[in-house]
């Protein structure tokens, strides 16, 4: 295939750059200890995609995918082909008021359709097709809302890359070409503090955002000293000018009747540095202290990284 600028792609991607759902399930889980079990979660994720027949079927206009990312410590018990350069775990980010925490999880399973009833049946039958040989370490059933916003009430995504910055940011290239196709991708579950959210006027929101919340222009960067935005500190520039881009395919979660509200954050990167450099802006400040005060309303639960690897790898991993 020919990615969009024109250089040719020779393996094919999952589907990582889907258009945006209304409905998807985010699963993680464990591969229980023993061959057995490895063996069968890997039997499983190697014929995913006609499980993704299998459902799909049922209405192609909902367009069901499922991507399977394979965390660190799982891949040698899959597959004896060569890891990912730069697949290691979620590295904890300790900041003097807020952290990043890593969690365990060997398998990450993104789920996305707009029907939610294709969504569940999949995931139900993928479940009882890794029975036995996996345990469920987080389980989060996420919804468009609205005009695409989260729950605090600003559109969430504005700043994904299209076009050829799509492969360019996303899509693993040369410098792994055992690899090339595939992509890195690191999920943390927050939950939102909205009372004390809700307790700012909508002035204070647009400063910690750096966006407005009615109509999402955004807002000129704070000036030389002062605090930075929330989009200010997750984006991500090189001191030559250059910018590295993430595709986000965020989504709101909750339980009004438990007091939960929630985004699930899915950010997917050619390199998981991007992400990391990031995180670590956001968590410890820039300068240092200067963290993102969205996180004193925003409080990540989990946190892992993983390798999407490409359909020919992730299909040959038996090999």
């Amino acid at each position: 295939m020919t990615d969009p600028s024109g250089d040719r792609v020779p393996i094919e991607p999952q589907s990582v750059l889907a258009p945006l759902s209304s409905s998807a399930v985010f699963l993680v889980v464990t591969i229980r200890a023993g061959a057995a079990a490895a063996a069968l979660a890997r039997d499983v994720i190697v014929d995913i995609a006609d499980l993704v027949k299998t459902v799909g079927f049922r209405d192609l206009d909902a367009r069901l995918s499922c991507v399977v990312g394979i965390g660190a410590a799982a891949w040698p018990r899959l597959t004896t082909q060569a890891a990912p350069a730069q697949l290691r775990p979620l590295t904890p980010i300790v900041g003097r008021v807020h952290a990043a925490v890593s969690t365990p999880g060997d398998l990450f399973f993104h789920i996305r359709a707009d029907r939610h009833d294709l969504c569940f049946e999949f995931e139900r039958l993928l479940l009882a097709a890794l029975d036995g040989a996996v345990d469920v370490a987080d389980e989060v059933f996420g919804f468009r809302y609205f005009d695409a916003r989260d729950l605090l009430g600003f559109v969430d995504g504005t700043a994904n890359p299209v076009g050829g910055e799509l492969f360019d940011d996303v899509i693993v290239g040369d410098e792994d070409a055992v690899h090339r196709g595939g992509s890195y991708v690191t999920v943390q579950k927050y939950v939102h503090d909205m009372a004390g959210w809700k307790a700012l006027t909508t002035e204070q929101q647009e400063a910690i955002m750096g966006r407005t919340k009615a109509d999402n222009v955004e807002l000129d960067d704070a000036p030389a000293g002062a605090q930075s935005a929330h989009k200010t500190l997750a984006t991500i520039t090189d001191p030559d000018g250059t910018e590295h881009g993430i595709l986000r395919d965020n989504m709101p979660f909750g339980r009004p009747g438990a007091g939960e509200f929630g985004t699930y954050f899915t950010g997917y990167a050619r390199s998981p540095q991007t992400i990391d450099r990031m995180l670590r802006r956001m968590f410890i400040g820039f300068p240092v202290g200067a963290y993102d005060r969205l996180l004193d309303f925003s409080t990540a639960l989990t946190g892992s990284t993983y390798f999407v690897p490409s359909l020919p790898v992730l299909e040959g991993l038996a090999d």
